[in-house]
């Protein structure tokens, strides 16, 4: 007779990785979908790469509009009387200058100054927040909201997202019923009647392309995907997976936690973490803001010129990308290291997000190689290609501020 993992726990321990990983609300409209079973796992979710092609996929987000699962993103519900002032001690930007109804992008830090995250905060309220980000926070925020009339709560699992992205955006929310969807300027956000609810919709989104982000409870999940899957039929609606979506992201320049920087509390090494500056979003530094996490380590290290690094666009000859392809100067000394890289279909260029050691991208850009191995027939071939530092991002479309939209 055979022994199941119930009857035996040393054995359900060891079968512990057959278990399921959690699924989306979206999750059966995606299967339904799903061409290629290429699938990850993303904050413990099953999630595509792709679903079909993921060419065609990008090329759907820059010509007609695609449409992502962004539910497992991690979501919390910051709220209460003391609210902003909480949000104002965490986060690195002037919280009190974002009105309800818009949304700015931020990012916080621990008190060396280093970077715990980037992220979303939407005001919804006078006293609401929902903060959306990459990582897993909610011991940290407790921790933070210590002193404030405030509650923290994760929302991740209880609200569904959705990215719209592409061109046909706006005019597929028209189609669906979204009324006056048209007059939402770049960042704003507002509250739609959906299945005798809300739901939420927030100009944003990690293309760089015109496009929407809607949060809906978890059980209206599939009627809201429903009533825009059957709108934008005759406007190239298309599902799509993080591969397209990656694609797209780097063309606008935008960066990734643990990807393009290692966030502070997932560093083990000490000199692989990041100041703001050294990361590209020293702009977000509100200096004449009250005291936040990290504000003197900060301010300390622009003062004294201690920062060590600095990320960069590049655009490097040929079309071979340089994704994690080391950076020389001189072709001999090495002075950094490429997180992202692709030959982009709209900028027709090789280009790359790249941490250099300062000064090297900062007052001395001349003279910078990437080390490239190409596969061919078999074998690597070391490529040795010249690199330019470049102003981010590196596709600039006029649709994605454009108000009103241009009904595609």
């Amino acid at each position: 007779m055979s022994v199941t993992p119930q009857q035996s726990p040393r054995l359900a321990q060891q079968d512990h990785w057959r278990a399921m990983r959690r699924e989306t609300p979206f999750h059966p409209r995606l299967s339904a979908l799903d061409f290629r079973h290429d699938w990850y796992v993303w904050a413990g979710c099953k999630a595509p790469l792709s679903l079909w092609d993921e060419e065609l996929e990008y090329f759907a987000i820059r010509s007609q509009a695609g449409l992502f699962d962004i539910s497992p993103m991690i979501k919390y519900r910051i709220e209460g009387p003391d609210a902003e002032a909480c949000c104002e001690r965490v986060f690195v930007r002037n919280v009190a200058r974002l009105r309800p109804g818009r949304v700015h992008y931020t990012a916080w830090c621990d008190d060396e100054g280093h970077v715990l995250d980037d992220g979303t905060l939407f005001r919804l309220a006078e006293t609401r927040f929902r903060l959306c980000c990459q990582e897993r926070h909610l011991p940290w925020l407790l921790d933070s909201a210590i002193g404030f009339d405030v509650t923290v709560v994760d929302e991740t699992e209880a609200v569904a997202g959705l990215a719209l992205q592409g061109p046909t955006a706006c005019a597929i929310l028209k189609d669906a019923g979204f009324a006056g969807i048209e007059r939402l300027k770049p960042f704003d956000l507002a509250e739609f009647p959906h299945e005798g609810g809300a739901v939420t919709v927030s100009r944003t989104g990690f293309t760089g392309d015109l496009g929407y982000e809607l949060f809906v409870e978890a059980a209206d999940a599939l009627s809201l995907w429903d009533r825009l899957w059957e709108a934008g039929a005759r406007r190239g609606i298309r599902a799509i997976g993080y591969t397209a979506l990656n694609r797209a992201r780097i063309e606008a320049g935008f960066i990734v936690a643990n990807a393009d920087f290692i966030a502070a509390e997932h560093a083990i090494r000490a000199d692989r973490v990041r100041m703001p500056d050294e990361i590209g979003l020293g702009w977000l530094v509100d200096e004449a803001k009250p005291h936040f996490n990290g504000r003197r380590a900060i301010l300390d290290a622009r003062r004294r010129g201690t920062l060590k690094h600095i990320l960069v666009g590049l655009e490097i000859e040929g079309n071979v990308p340089a994704e994690h392809a080391l950076v020389y100067h001189a072709r001999k000394t090495e002075v950094g290291l490429v997180s992202a890289a692709i030959w982009s279909p709209m900028a027709k260029r090789n280009i790359a997000i790249a941490t250099l050691s300062r000064p090297y991208g900062d007052t001395r850009n001349d003279d910078l190689w990437v080390e490239i191995y190409a596969m061919r027939e078999g074998q690597y071939m070391k490529l040795m290609k010249r690199a330019t530092v470049v102003p981010r991002p590196f596709v600039k479309l006029d649709r994605r501020t454009a108000t009103p939209p241009a009904d595609c």
